[in-house]
């Protein structure tokens, strides 16, 4: 999973109204679609990197935002605010005012569960580290989890990459929303934990948080 950022050069003012920044986002997709499905098709992203981060940061420029493979559809525009309460005005009229999905694109505010997680594989630099890999310590608090996240590779990442491997399984394991909704403390486990689960196993712990009793 790779999210795109805004450049540091100067990029649009977003508009102040969420509604219009949304409907002027949609305006400018439409027109930029052809070119952009030629790039994914032609494994091209980068050709149109620059025109989307600009497009992103005129609705708020503290968005992120990614393009992925689909569950429904062939690709996947997924425009985040990484569940800050600032922008969530901005990622509901942008998903609001979405066009409808079709075959080739669905849309997404936040990221999506992957239906799989054991599946994955992130490529940092030469290390391809396997989720499948990852073991969770679970410490239900009252409603929260607390969790230490293990995988044998950790220790040979630096401190930035570590923070990204032990977040990024968690979010592509629960969706963006119900991680931030039910995760208490995150942190990085040198060792695996005694009692340690597969991230499968994890996310039915989570989402039978959720449920009710019968």
């Amino acid at each position: 999973m790779s999210w795109f950022r805004r450049r540091t050069e100067p990029s649009p003012v977003h508009l102040p109204n969420p509604v219009e920044a949304a409907e002027a986002f949609w305006r400018r997709w439409s027109e930029l679609l052809p070119v952009v499905s030629a790039a994914l098709g032609d494994n091209e992203p980068h050709r149109v990197e620059n025109e989307l981060c600009d497009l992103v940061a005129a609705v708020h420029p503290d968005l992120h935002f990614t393009l992925e493979r689909g569950q429904r559809a062939i690709y996947a525009l997924v425009v985040s605010g990484q569940e800050d309460p600032r922008l969530r005005p901005y990622t509901d009229a942008w998903r609001a005012a979405a066009p409808p999905e079709d075959m080739i694109w669905e849309y997404h505010d936040s990221v999506p569960p992957v239906p799989d997680p054991t599946g994955v594989t992130v490529n940092l630099g030469p290390r391809r580290i396997r989720l499948a890999d990852v073991r969770v310590a679970a410490l239900v608090d009252d409603g929260l989890v607390d969790v230490a996240v293990f995988h044998p590779l950790l220790a040979e990442l630096d401190e930035a990459q570590r923070r990204t491997m032990t977040f990024l399984p968690l979010d592509v394991t629960l969706g963006e929303r119900l991680a931030a909704e039910r995760l208490g403390r995150v942190e990085t486990a040198p060792a695996e934990p005694v009692g340690a689960i597969g991230l499968l196993e994890f996310r039915d712990l989570v989402r039978g948080l959720g449920a009710e009793p019968a």
